[in-house]
This record gives structure tokens, sequence and C-alpha cells, in this order.
């Protein structure tokens, strides 16, 4: 079985290597992509295809809800 393809995005480092972090002990867990903001989510999300994202809802640039209507 393939591994769950998986991004981070958050605008807070602390919170994204946290996650990072928790994610590392599951071994069929990859994450393929990181972003610290929406716009930059987007483009990651594009670029890396995963199959779960983490998403922060507040962030400056692009809110959650907006990276979601970006990729329609």
């Amino acid at each position: 079985m393939s591994p769950l393809r998986v991004v981070i995005v958050d605008d807070e480092r602390p919170a994204r290597a946290k996650l990072r972090r928790y994610l590392s002990t599951e071994p069929d867990v990859e994450v393929v992509g990181e972003a610290a903001g929406g716009v930059a989510a987007v483009d990651a999300i594009r670029a890396a295809r995963p199959d779960l994202v983490f998403l922060d809802v507040q962030m400056p640039d692009l809110d959650g809800f907006g990276v979601l209507d970006a990729l329609g």
C-alpha cells in the first residue's frame, strides 16, 4: 500500500514543525509539501496533489477557505 501523501499548511512555523514531528512517527504517512501561507498552499497542493491537507483556517495572505475556493 502506498503511503498517505500529506501537505501541511500553517503560517506558524512551530505548528508546522509539531505536526511534521507527529506525522513522522507514522510509517504510512509521507509529508510531500509544506506552506506558510494561503497563496503558497495553493501552489504546493497543485504541485504535490496530496491525499490529505492539514490546512490552517486563519492565515494572513489567504485564509483556509480562500485556499479551498482557489482550488475549486
